[in-house]
């Protein structure tokens, strides 16, 4: 690490920056090249894009304190991404195996130069570049053409719709002048994650003209035959020139494609059609249905080895003769207290220099043993992450698909679990990858901790063994750790060849397949590991072996992105919500509440409304800082814990199935991992919960639950949207709700019109009523940092 930097220090210069006068092509051509890091949650977002000029690519950037990041291209192509090399050197394609990082403290520019053998130079110094301004549109016919994805007047019907719909497209602008406007509509290609994207021409229909005051309206109808994702936009042609009518550029998280959708934006038509912002629309299938539970979950996440430890015999334990007191081909750490730190190599915490082998005993015993505190929480549902046989903590290094770990009991041991959460009306979805296993296992074997028979027996390819197909192998290969590919380049993560019959079989196609198995002995769904890694025909075949399995099964996908393609009826049922947790926290934070209903109406527009309804909705988990680190626990806790209170509000007030992470309940924080992992504070382990705040998440869950509309209703566009305050209404059957959310730290009456008739709308939380005026307008005073809950009587 010290090597690095101080290359990195040598790399990365601050004197001021000059353009050279002799300009040349530039030499990546037409590419575009972003500054993709934590900043900017790794996308490529326009306000990073570089400028080539001259004799370099240049950006202004500012940003505060240690950032980390690549330059790349948006579809991360390996000749157009730079960062660092195994010697900490700038370098691009295949070379490039970490990210660059580098101190800012306010505005800089930053100059990357490309030489004539292909090496990289990147400068940063004080800012000293001038953009070049984008060419200003004076056309009035252009300039008020609209367009609204989410109004009735443009499109209808709104948001995903089942195979056979035909959908009405309106465009139309307020002067003369628009002479001709074209429907596009293009099919969609996303593969892996988001790594190939690309829409395939479909159809362009001449749009019908139709007066529309003193300008024109033009119309046009298409009917999507077949599921999938579409993409469309606007050709326009005026006297002055041809347009595109586009998608706006908000910018979604974790989602490559830019744009929230609603009104639209109007820019001149690009020469690469391919940098045209589309909007999208998803086709489902017509039988698409979701387990009708799912929208009543309330999840409680958990990670069992740091949950509770229910039996202490089978902690893993340095020098025993155990399979769990073995990490690889090292000991395990134990911990001394449950409530230490999770150790961190390199930390200068007295740990050892390997990742992933310290243990506090977590176990299903733990779990069981709190079935009804989680009950008592308001939880009926317990999502964890996998508990089969593997080396490390995580367990993600999958040992043995069709047997608990050890360490975390027995098999009887999870059909125990099961049994009793079913009990108390709570269910059980476990989780694994079906993208990779563990370089310690059986399948794969290359520390020779397992009879011969692996894979890689003892680091050699072997390719006798009943595992050999799953895996793709480079044998001339000098290096050991270049003869096989680890999922993302982890070598303890063997990748598996997802088109492998024999690997097919044995997870899902088999009467004893591990999909089946678990499901029979009293799962009531599964979560997916890494989802978008794995092909689309596995996860057909695999949902029809769970729905033949179980019918009434939830399938949910960990996806971080715009996750549409996974909602077409015939893969998943729902995914971890990523989009929601950092729309939510960064409102929470104090972000403006316009960006965090921009990213939600995107997924209300373009997920099937059961799906939609189902969606795993959290605020913390294992592989993010928690939401109290995020809110700024280190800076001050109480005004984090009041943060975290507001974000549970909206949680538990929108649609979907809030998802709960273990020890957010009671003040538990942490950053990245594996502090964001660390063990449940149980008083009678030391800890210290914080009572106030679990009485708060236990009112906020009972609300839910009391309260059918919070689960059901449906969910229109906001009523009210400003900096800090967000109104929205709920609709199921007769009963309406109005929820009110408040970011700022001051209370704020808002004025809103409300979309149905009534007199006086009860607080649901026991505050005043609110009349509602003769012309259908209420005024909500809101809370600061909280919200309100009004309902129909």
């Amino acid at each position: 690490m010290l090597k690095a930097l101080a290359l990195l220090a040598a790399l990365l210069h601050f004197a001021p920056m000059t353009q050279a006068a002799d300009c040349k092509p530039a030499p990546l051509g037409e590419a575009t090249l972003y500054l993709r890091g934590g900043l900017n949650n790794w996308a490529a977002q326009d306000e990073q894009a570089f400028e080539y000029r001259c004799d370099a690519y240049y950006l202004n950037l500012g940003a505060q304190g240690r950032q980390e990041f690549k330059i790349a291209d948006e579809g991360w192509t390996p000749t157009l991404t730079f960062g660092f090399d195994a010697s900490g050197r700038l370098a691009r394609g295949a070379a490039v195996v970490g990210n660059a990082s580098h101190d800012f403290g306010g505005e800089h520019t930053l100059r990357l130069s490309l030489a004539a053998d292909g090496s990289a130079r990147l400068e940063v110094g004080p800012r000293s570049f001038v953009p070049t301004p984008p060419e200003a549109i004076t056309d009035r016919a252009a300039l008020t053409a609209r367009f609204d994805s989410r109004s009735a007047e443009f499109k209808a019907p709104f948001g995903a719709q089942p195979a056979g719909s035909e959908i009405r497209f309106s465009v139309g602008n307020d002067v003369p002048g628009l002479l001709r406007a074209t429907l596009v509509i293009e099919r969609r290609r996303m593969t892996g994650n988001q790594e190939q994207l690309a829409y395939e021409p479909l159809a362009r229909i001449a749009m019908t003209p139709e007066p529309r005051g003193l300008g024109t309206g033009f119309t046009a109808r298409f009917r999507f035959a077949d599921i999938g994702v579409y993409g469309y936009w606007f050709e326009l042609e005026t006297v002055d020139g041809r347009y595109a009518l586009q998608n706006n550029k908000d910018g979604i998280y974790w989602t490559r494609e830019k744009g929230s959708m609603g009104p639209a934006s109007i820019e001149r038509l690009p020469r690469d059609l391919g940098r045209v912002r589309r909007y999208r629309q998803t086709v489902y299938a017509p039988d698409f249905q979701v387990p009708s539970w799912a929208r009543d979950t309330v999840y409680y996440y958990i990670f069992p080895e740091r949950f509770r430890n229910g039996d202490k015999a089978n902690d893993p334990r340095p020098g025993g003769g155990r399979a769990q007191d073995r990490y690889q081909g090292h000991d395990v750490e134990h911990h001394a207290r449950w409530n230490e730190k999770p150790f961190r190599p390199g930390s200068a915490d007295g740990s050892d220099a390997v990742y992933n082998n310290d243990f506090f005993g977590g176990d299903l015993a733990g779990i069981v043993e709190k079935l009804d505190y989680i009950k008592s929480l308001g939880a009926n549902a317990i999502y964890m992450t996998p508990v089969f046989r593997a080396a490390s903590n995580h367990k993600y290094d999958t040992a043995d698909y069709k047997n608990i770990d050890p360490a975390f009991g027995s098999n009887a041991d999870f059909e125990r679990l099961c049994a009793e959460a079913a009990r108390r009306g709570i269910r059980v979805i476990p989780d694994t990858s079906l993208n990779h296993v563990g370089a310690d296992s059986p399948y794969f074997n290359r520390y020779g901790n397992y009879p011969a028979g692996g894979a890689f027996d003892r680091g050699h390819v072997n390719p006798a063994s009943p595992y050999a197909s799953w895996f793709r192998f480079k044998p001339a290969e000098a290096d050991v750790d270049r003869q096989y590919q680890g999922w993302v380049g982890v070598g303890d993560l063997p990748e598996i060849d997802k088109n492998s019959p024999s690997f097919r079989a044995y997870v899902y196609r088999d009467a004893d397949s591990v999909t089946r198995l678990w499901l029979q002995r009293g799962a009531s769904g599964w979560r997916m590991d890494v989802a978008p890694w794995v092909p689309d025909d596995f996860w057909r075949e695999w949902r029809q072996v769970v729905k033949a399995t179980k019918p009434d099964a939830l399938t949910v996908a960990e996806t971080w992105f715009d996750a549409s393609k996974f909602f077409l009826g015939d893969m998943f049922d729902s995914t971890m919500n990523y989009i929601f947790r950092s729309a939510v926290l960064d409102y929470a934070a104090g972000r403006p509440a316009q960006q965090m209903t921009a990213n939600l109406e995107l997924i209300r527009e373009a997920y099937p409304p059961q799906a939609f309804s189902a969606l795993m909705n959290l605020l913390s988990s294992h592989d993010q800082p928690r939401a109290l680190h995020h809110l700024g626990e280190d800076r001050d806790l109480a005004l984090a814990k009041r943060r975290l209170r507001l974000a549970l509000f909206f949680q538990m007030t929108y649609p979907g199935a809030p998802a709960i992470y273990y020890g957010d309940e009671v003040g538990l924080g942490g950053g990245d991992d594996p502090y964001n992992r660390a063990p449940y504070p149980w008083a009678d382990e030391g800890g210290r919960p914080d009572a106030a705040l679990l009485a708060d998440f236990r009112r906020l869950v009972k609300l839910r639950h009391d309260l059918p509309v919070l689960r059901h209703g449906s969910l229109g566009a906001p009523l009210h949207v400003d900096e800090h305050v967000v109104v929205l209404a709920r609709q199921h059957g007769g009963t309406w709700a109005v929820t009110a959310t408040n970011n700022g730290t001051e209370a704020s009456t808002v004025t809103v019109d409300l979309p149905f008739a009534a007199k006086r709308l009860r607080d649901a939380l026991g505050g005043q009523a609110v009349a509602v005026a003769d012309d259908g307008q209420i005024r909500i005073s809101v809370p600061p940092l909280f919200g309100r809950v009004l309902v129909t009587p």
